[in-house]
């Protein structure tokens, strides 16, 4: 089974989180930064033509065998798939047509939820804005893992199948440790996703959608791309518990790797957060980073240091 984990409880912190402060200070020392918030008006055009390649790739691969679907499923489809799940987090900030425009921001990640197979656009959005205003929270940042996770990948199998499980992880643990009510947008997300999953098992076979729900599930786990969930938030080293990565896979992924620009600053699109780290480089380059996410994963399964209760949590204040 492998090492066991060192860690026997999260790491507590009694402290606010980082991100509100060094946003305050920043933006006193470069006021300028505040030109860069917005929308990016490429943006939308990207992710309709990842949409659109998506489409065309199902209709060429309708016919292949399993073992070359699969292979395009995790080297091809299943990355587009992640991308837009990324386009998704981008649009949860309204950062396709800016917050004037909640609606379009809105009919744009539906749009982008169709290849992906599962509805999620919606709901990633509510819970996805108070992992930011709560970093941390027990009860409110349902991106931390449970204490049954914790206590049952513990060992360096443990946490490589954990790692292979991720997509799970992050669809049902909501559910079970802070539930909210479906509202009526949820619903038509839920809708539209399904009708649209049978308009292609209709027209292109039940294969093509499996090769969009397993392209999404695979990208989601055990892939360089997927490498991001452990990569932003895991405590690699005391006492910080945010991370940026800023190698070349940002280039697909909205540059999600400049994690701690985008805590600080998450009305900046991602194609301008390396500008947020150019104008204030001296906040950001000693900060511990990472330049893979392979070797991120790599680390997470092999050190014994770090595993699922390697994340900085607070107790939760407030009324529930």
């Amino acid at each position: 089974m492998g090492a066991k984990v060192s860690r026997t409880d999260f790491e507590w912190t009694y402290t606010e989180e980082p991100h509100a402060s060094r946003r305050k200070e920043i933006l006193k020392k470069y006021p300028e930064i505040k030109k860069l918030f917005g929308s990016d008006p490429k943006f939308k055009y990207i992710v309709l033509s990842m949409v659109l390649v998506q489409f065309v790739s199902m209709y060429f691969l309708r016919n292949v065998s399993w073992p070359v679907l699969l292979t395009v499923a995790y080297c091809f489809g299943g990355v587009i798939n992640h991308s837009l799940m990324l386009s998704i987090h981008e649009m949860a900030h309204n950062l396709a047509f800016g917050h004037s425009r909640p609606t379009a921001n809105r009919i744009l990640s539906l749009i982008a939820n169709l290849p992906i197979g599962i509805p999620f656009a919606i709901t990633f959005k509510y819970y996805h804005l108070e992992h930011h205003r709560y970093q941390g929270d027990e009860k409110l940042d349902t991106d931390i893992p449970t204490y049954m996770e914790a206590r049952l990948f513990c060992t360096t199998f443990g946490k490589f199948i954990w790692v292979c499980l991720q997509p799970f992880f992050y669809a049902f643990r909501p559910i079970f440790t802070y539930p909210k009510a479906p509202t009526a947008l949820e619903l038509f997300n839920t809708v539209v996703q399904i009708s649209f999953d049978v308009f292609i098992c209709y027209f292109l076979g039940g294969r093509m959608l499996s090769y969009m729900l397993l392209g999404s599930l695979m990208a989601m786990g055990l892939h360089p791309v997927a490498g991001h969930f452990v990569s932003e938030h895991y405590m690699f080293k005391k006492g910080y518990e945010t991370y940026s990565y800023y190698g070349p896979l940002n280039w697909i992924t909205f540059n999600v790797g400049y994690h701690n620009e985008h805590h600080d600053f998450p009305a900046v699109p991602g194609s301008r957060l390396p500008m947020v780290k150019k104008i204030a480089s001296e906040y950001y380059d000693n900060l511990p980073q990472h330049h893979s996410w392979s070797a991120v994963l790599y680390d997470f399964v092999m050190d014994p240091d770090i595993g699922p209760y390697a994340r900085m949590k607070r107790k939760h204040r407030g009324l529930d």
